[in-house]
């Protein structure tokens, strides 16, 4: 499903975005990278994924909630603080320029 162009998507920000009834959050890496994930925090149940810090751990990317700050693997969708909790991943092309998004795995 097209989510939205790539150039409006900001290096290092997030952004919600419905993908049928499923908020997901996307967002673009200072290297151009796109990743899609859950926008739920698996920890408080908001929907506030879109709205965290977008970081690394060494060579994996990641973003860190906004509520009590637990990073994710923008890659994985796995918790680097828990690893007992993840996030579902949506694969991501981008084409024409403008961000594609399929299905979830979890």
């Amino acid at each position: 499903m097209n989510v939205c162009a790539f150039d409006v998507l900001l290096p290092e920000r997030g952004v919600a975005a419905l993908l049928g009834d499923v908020q997901i959050a996307l967002f673009r890496t200072h290297d151009g990278e796109v990743f899609a994930i859950g926008n739920q925090d698996p920890f408080s149940g908001a929907n506030v994924m879109s709205r965290g810090i977008v970081g690394s751990r060494g060579d994996v990317p990641t973003v860190a909630s906004p509520m009590f700050k637990q990073v994710f693997d923008l890659r994985t969708g796995a918790c680097l603080d828990d690893p007992s909790v993840s996030l579902p991943v949506y694969p991501v092309t981008i084409r024409d320029g403008q961000v594609v998004v399929g299905s979830g795995d979890h």
